[in-house]
């Protein structure tokens, strides 16, 4: 619901604008003078301020002035008498969106009321993030040509123009965000707010009062009305996620708020209603969380309706090619390194990882490596992945006494790869050169315990 507010020294014509405008759907604050209405400005959550020109003590002009220093967003249409036009032309130079010369009619309040809005709207947006998802290669920003994401990318244009609640599930990292962007980007409502809510972020008491909004003085800190993001998405879609660590509690709330289309601020009375699509995202497995009485059944079905499952990276590893390319590209752009590249044995051994961290981790160690490789092409050594380097250190080399089996003057590099190339040697021996069971016995993948057997020259035999 949008919220105005009429600042006026007129009684009567307060009365009579507000009851117009409730009529047609908003949300109005009244206020009798211009430091009444500046006061509002920095209390609620508005969307459009209407204010007449001519009043005592602060006057409409001076009243735009002061709320430009606050939100110089904030659309504010000007009221003035058919002979001070001239002030309303001054009031447009200070940043009025328009101004209504009296007497005017309900419909060119109305017509000029919903344009403000609507622009502000708009503003309100993050068009950022919408730029970087359309000038995005594949589709609607995705990367990848695997047939399992080919299969995500035609749910994608089936479940889009429907206004079906759509529930992504997937592993950490792959792109659950991203897909949600996508459908809401192929969408009716690609021209209106796309809010994120990450449910695991905020504790429930702060969580309710981020969807729902809250009243002035509604708890302790509460010292403004501010909307939720259901409220900002009206029109648009609202993103939940992690939709799986919403508190219980909290979760007959939504499901209302879900089934009926509309919610009460924390701390008000008044039922908003809202027109949202709901997509939601989470790395559980929800119908297991149904069954250990930690998600409600009822909720679960209602977020359900459609289901996009990501698959991860170490299954459709064939697209890693083409997301290194575009990371690289990417990267070379943010990072200010023109004519960025990588070698074979680079992307070979991307390849052969084992990618924990899916998506999200090949673009951080492509990152990384960006950084720390030399004469702008990355080599293999510069490839450090998070997911190889996770591993708690093992007990017995707590127990191991350094200065009894290496030098001090050996340095690490000399260290490491010593051992390396003795530990691939000692498992092919012992497997006879069986490279599948020698790659297990290392606990690595056979491809990984190729490209190292030809980094140190190892072959059998010799």
């Amino acid at each position: 619901m949008n919220s105005i507010l009429i600042v006026d020294d007129e009684p009567n014509y307060l009365v009579i604008l507000s009851e117009l405008l409730r009529d047609e759907g908003f949300e109005v604050f009244t206020a009798s003078d211009g430091a009444k209405g500046l006061a509002l400005v920095r209390e609620v959550d508005l969307d459009l301020v209407i204010t007449d020109m001519q009043m005592p003590g602060m006057d409409g002009l001076q009243l735009l002035q002061a709320i430009k220093k606050i939100n110089s967003d904030l659309p504010v249409v000007m009221i003035t008498a058919y002979a001070a036009v001239e002030k309303a032309v001054s009031a447009m130079q200070s940043g009025a969106f328009n101004y209504l010369a009296k007497p005017f009619s309900n419909d060119e309040l109305i017509v000029t009321i919903n344009k403000a809005v609507q622009h502000y709207s708009l503003i309100r947006e993050n068009i950022r993030l919408r730029k970087a998802i359309l000038t995005r290669t594949g589709f609607s920003g995705m990367v990848g040509k695997n047939a399992r994401m080919v299969q995500v990318y035609e749910l994608i244009e089936k479940v889009a123009p429907t206004p079906s609640s759509v529930l992504i599930t997937g592993e950490s990292g792959t792109g659950k965000e991203l897909v949600a962007k996508a459908i809401h980007m192929n969408s009716p409502r690609q021209d209106k707010a796309f809010i994120t809510v990450n449910c695991a972020a905020l504790a429930e008491t702060l969580l309710e009062s981020e969807l729902f909004g809250h009243e002035k003085g509604a708890f302790t800190g509460a010292v403004v009305m501010r909307k939720g993001r259901f409220e900002l998405a009206d029109g648009g879609t609202l993103f939940l996620d992690e939709i799986g660590e919403i508190p219980l509690a909290l979760q007959s709330k939504l499901l209302r708020a879900l089934q009926e289309k509309s919610f009460e601020r924390v701390g008000g009375s008044k039922t908003l209603s809202v027109d949202v699509r709901i997509i939601s995202a989470t790395n559980k497995d929800l119908r297991e969380e149904v069954d250990q009485g930690r998600f409600r059944e009822d909720l679960y079905y209602r977020l359900n309706v459609i289901h996009v499952l990501l698959p991860p990276l170490r299954e459709r590893m064939d697209d890693i090619p083409i997301l290194v390319e575009y990371f690289i590209r990417t990267v070379s752009e943010r990072l200010t390194k023109p004519g960025l590249s990588i070698s074979p044995d680079a992307l070979r051994l991307l390849v052969t990882l084992p990618w924990e961290g899916n998506v999200r981790e090949l673009e951080n160690t492509i990152e990384r490596a960006a950084i720390l490789c030399d004469n702008n092409r990355i080599e293999a050594d510069d490839v450090q992945p998070e997911s190889t380097n996770r591993s708690s250190q093992a007990a017995w080399t707590r127990e191991m006494d350094l200065g009894q089996l290496i030098p001090d003057s050996v340095e690490l590099n000399e260290v490491l790869y010593a051992v390396e190339e003795k530990m691939l040697n000692r498992a092919l021996e012992a497997t006879s050169f069986v490279q599948a069971r020698a790659a297990e016995r290392l606990g690595i993948t056979k491809s990984l315990l190729q490209y190292k057997m030809k980094k140190y020259g190892i072959k059998k035999g010799k």
